[in-house]
């Protein structure tokens, strides 16, 4: 099969001819129709997560099953199907508690194993991970939402258990961001997204967003608690930043809620976050993980209902060459949208 190869950390990428993957006990295998470039592809790239090489990065995907492997009692061959980014064992107690999310022997294609950015990608512990997509939903969509989409409604319902009403600063307009504010304005949320990228501001816009701030160096917070009389009520860091984390944490009013969507790799040493805020106006601090395939139903009905577009969100498809030149240079793309992969291309 065609794939996208990393031989080195931060490295060219090749597109080239690999063996097929295999498909396991408990698994099956994905041809794979569309698989979104994320952010996350990235910070793998930049050599952020611990990965073998070579390596076929891609963790967000949609597609038909191809194979089933032996004890798989739910899925069959030509099946509709998408997957969290996180593949959870299926046999721990968070598992069965329907936190795959957070399971201590979870697999993360692309990161842990080779991912989607191939025509086959394969996926373990299949009944506890995989996703049917129903009939009224494309495999853009579906792919969409293996990573930022999913990982944004629930950062916002079961994290920050957003109000109708409330405030939300969304710092980082980009696939997760802009996720994030149309899923908060679903929810009756009155938004304000923040980015550095105009263009990307548009898009917020469009999506709904009540007011939009330019990162332009500019005091983001101070803007934010003039707007809301006082701060916001829930805020989203959707880039992964020092600064943009402390931002988004300076934005909120006293007993406020934020939600760490974005990566904070430690380039330099532990990223400093203001703790002394957080303590003294009594804050909570969230991480958000992604969402398990049992909480996928409810984001699916809204979806089916018409109140969630996730393909609104998408910018572009490209094939796999292009995506091989682009993923390097993600980090500082000013992209308007989410990118999705078409393998077949």
């Amino acid at each position: 099969m065609r794939a996208m190869v990393m031989e080195q950390i931060a490295g060219p990428l090749e597109v080239r001819d690999v063996d097929e993957p295999e498909v396991l006990p408990g698994g099956v295998v994905i041809d794979v129709v569309a698989t979104g470039l994320c952010r996350s592809d990235w910070h793998a790239w930049a050599g952020h997560d611990d990965i073998a090489l070579p390596h076929v990065p891609g963790h967000e995907f949609a597609g038909v099953i191809a194979a089933v492997g032996p004890g798989v009692a739910k899925w069959s061959v030509g099946e509709r199907v998408t997957a969290p980014f996180v593949e959870g064992c299926g046999e721990c107690e968070w598992c069965l508690a329907g936190n795959a999310q957070v399971c201590p022997q979870q697999q993360q294609p692309g990161f842990t194993h080779w991912g989607s950015f191939a025509e086959r990608v394969a996926i373990h512990a299949a009944d506890t991970n995989l996703v049917a997509i129903p009939d009224g939903v494309t495999f853009e969509a579906a792919a969409s939402l293996g990573c930022r989409f999913a990982t944004a409604y629930r950062a916002l319902t079961s994290r920050a258990r957003l109000a109708a009403g409330e405030w939300v600063t969304v710092v980082g307009a980009g696939g997760v961001g802009l996720s994030a504010v149309m899923i908060a304005k679903a929810l009756g949320g009155k938004v304000i997204a923040v980015d550095r990228n105009a263009a990307a501001l548009e898009v917020a816009t469009s999506l709904g967003a009540d007011e939009v701030l330019l990162a332009d160096g500019s005091d983001i917070p101070a803007q934010v608690h003039a707007i809301t009389a006082g701060g916001a009520h829930v805020a989203i860091d959707a880039v992964g930043s020092e600064q943009t984390s402390a931002d988004a944490i300076l934005s909120l009013r006293r007993r406020g809620r934020h939600v760490q969507i974005g990566l904070l790799p430690p380039v330099d040493g532990h990223p400093r976050v203001p703790m002394a805020r957080v303590i003294a106006w009594e804050l909570d601090v969230f991480g958000s993980h992604g969402m398990a395939a049992a909480d996928y139903p409810g984001m699916l009905a809204l979806i089916e209902a018409g109140r969630l577009r996730p393909q609104g969100l998408i910018e572009r498809v490209i094939g796999l060459d292009e995506a091989a030149l682009l993923l390097p240079r993600f980090d500082a793309a000013k992209v308007a949208g989410m990118t999705m992969v078409d393998p077949r291309r």
